[in-house]
């Protein structure tokens, strides 16, 4: 019966603001966005997920969306290399380049939405709060065939009713005070991976933002939020490849490559790709940082933004790959561009 109101309410909701995406209607019904879809008759999947991902090359191309409140990721492509490691995977490819994080999955549903295009198909996953992880839609180029055969193995015939979970509190950060700034600027500078810095933040028990407040220059300098349409409109004018990571707690969603078209519209800075697609929303961005972080390869440059909550919205890297060091054009356009949109400036 709670699904049916919900239902009745959802399209009543639809027929009065018919451009409201499934994120916004949740929000304004009061409830989460699994729970929404559960109720516009999705159809659930079983949650093996090793299994299912490991299908997805099957499919051909297809879109793969991951996004946070913030910022949204949008790539074709195809899923190639699926590679699962108890509840970590690894999707490698050109196109479709993923870090999964299985544990904070919790349930997952096969979708089907008419529009005025038509109708479109889904596959989209979930944490236990009911808060997207991650959404793969099917293209006119994927294999229809192979999803109907996807959906044969993997549709939950009797599921029980998804409830969300509270979100957990987040751990209060440690006063700075109680840090030791000098040995985390030591530990910083003898880094010889970008991945170390997670066990850096471990070691000392540090939030993000506040590691480079205290680390400071020249590992971390504050920027001006005004960087990023600059730093994305000189790397499409000249062609330099770049590396834009958007994630959430269940997937990190990696684009690498050049861009093109850089647009503002109504507060979103995007990215307007035939193959990637990125919408930045600028209100929500408190503070901009180039990062520097040593490695085998040499130094390696960031963008990095976040939200009022301390946590990453986005990063931006040049492209490189291990045992390659980062491009010096990127490095200069970044050290050029601090010059002039600097925080205090």
């Amino acid at each position: 019966m709670q699904t049916q109101a919900l239902s009745t309410r959802y399209h009543q909701l639809k027929s009065e603001r018919p451009q409201l995406r499934v994120r916004e209607a949740a929000q304004a019904l009061g409830v989460s966005e699994a729970e929404l879809v559960a109720a516009d008759g999705a159809q659930r999947l079983r949650p093996d997920w090793a299994a299912l991902l490991e299908q997805l090359p099957t499919l051909g191309r297809v879109m793969c969306l991951t996004r946070n409140e913030a910022c949204v990721h949008e790539r074709h492509g195809r899923y190639e290399k699926v590679e699962i490691n108890g509840g970590m995977g690894l999707v490698l490819g050109p196109d479709i380049d993923l870090r999964l994080f299985l544990r904070r999955w919790a349930c997952g549903f096969a979708c089907i939405q008419t529009l005025h295009s038509g109708v479109r198909q889904s596959l989209q996953f979930f944490d236990a709060a009911g808060t997207a992880i991650q959404k793969i839609y099917l293209t006119a180029d994927s294999d229809a065939g192979a999803y109907e055969t996807l959906l044969s193995r993997f549709i939950e015939l009797a599921p029980a009713p998804f409830i969300a979970q509270p979100e957990p509190a987040k751990p209060a950060a440690k006063p700075d005070h109680e840090i030791d700034a000098a040995a985390l600027k030591r530990d910083w500078e003898g880094l010889r991976d970008t991945h170390d810095f997670f066990g850096l933040l471990n070691k000392y028990k540090v939030a993000r933002t506040q590691a480079l407040r205290l680390a400071g220059a020249p590992l971390a300098v504050q920027m001006s939020p005004a960087i990023s349409a600059k730093m994305l409109e000189t790397v499409a004018a000249q062609a330099e490849p770049i590396m834009a990571f958007v994630g959430n707690p269940g997937c990190i969603q990696i684009h690498t490559g050049a861009v093109k078209t850089i647009a503002v519209k109504h507060g979103w800075l995007n990215i307007l790709d035939e193959e990637f697609n990125l919408h930045l929303r600028e209100d929500a961005v408190a503070e901009t940082w180039l990062v520097r972080k040593p490695t085998e390869d040499g130094v390696v440059t960031a963008l990095e933004l976040f939200d009022r909550d301390g946590e990453l919205i986005v990063q931006f890297f040049g492209k490189r790959k291990p045992g390659i060091p980062e491009s010096p054009r990127w490095r200069e356009l970044l050290a050029r561009l601090a010059v002039e949109h600097a925080a205090h400036a």
